[in-house]
């Protein structure tokens, strides 16, 4: 962490009231929302994958890549990890972590027919974000005194993911005829997925590190990702007790 950052953490403990206004704003929305939260797989998607049976290796890879494009959670985790991160060696370290977790829980979850409830799989994969955009921020090390293994914590939030992602291909009602080519072209897709994502997001981020306001609007960025992650919990919590 970088001295560009000493005052914004220092004023952390003063914004706590707007953070924490931020967060009942968030969940006071998913309260008034109920069950339009509830926690399923798109119809289209799951009509087809319920007709089909035997080895389909394109379309499987296509649901893997769109999930992962189109999974917000996913790419806002994604986002804490690189945020500042700035040698490639570095950035594949840690996605590697990250995708060996997911992709380890995904196709075991599946293969042997074991899911987490969605709503509380999503919560703590919305926990992920807030645990990342503090530790971007350097809170625990400011609050506790020590800094936890980063390398660990992402390898096991992507245990959590892949739980995620296996609980929403088990929705699908795969057909065990082809069953284990067609989840290794899932997790194709998504890892074809995070690469596009991942590239986007380095070529945002890439131009934004080379502004004078990126260290101006570091500490807004990861407060506003770890409200989306207190948002996100909020969410599926009401799903889960209102479902």
């Amino acid at each position: 962490m970088t001295k560009a950052l000493d005052e914004p953490l220092r004023r952390l403990g003063a914004h706590w009231r707007l953070l924490l206004s931020f967060v009942l704003t968030g969940l006071g929305s998913c309260l008034w929302a109920g069950t339009a939260f509830a926690h399923a797989v798109a119809e289209g998607d799951k009509g087809y994958i319920q007709e089909i049976s035997g080895v389909h290796l394109l379309e499987f890879m296509y649901l893997g890549a769109k999930h992962m494009v189109t999974g917000y959670d996913h790419i806002l985790f994604l986002l804490g990890i690189i945020f500042f991160l700035y040698r490639m060696k570095h950035i594949a370290l840690y996605v590697s972590l990250f995708a060996i977790g997911h992709s380890t829980t995904m196709l075991l979850g599946v293969f042997f027919d074991f899911g987490i409830n969605s709503y509380i799989i999503d919560a703590i994969i919305g926990f992920s974000i807030v645990y990342k955009a503090l530790d971007n921020l350097g809170a625990f090390q400011s609050w506790f005194g020590f800094q936890p293994n980063t390398k660990a914590a992402t390898l096991i939030f992507g245990f959590c993911h892949g739980f995620g992602l296996a609980t929403k291909i088990i929705e699908y009602d795969i057909s065990p005829d082809g069953l284990l080519p067609n989840l290794l072209a899932f997790n194709v897709g998504v890892e074809l997925g995070q690469m596009l994502a991942l590239a986007a997001i380095l070529i945002v981020m890439g131009f934004w590190r080379r502004t004078d306001s990126f260290w101006r609007h570091a500490y807004t960025a990861n407060v506003a990702m770890m409200t989306a992650g207190f948002v996100l919990i909020g969410y599926q919590l009401t799903g889960w007790t209102v479902a």
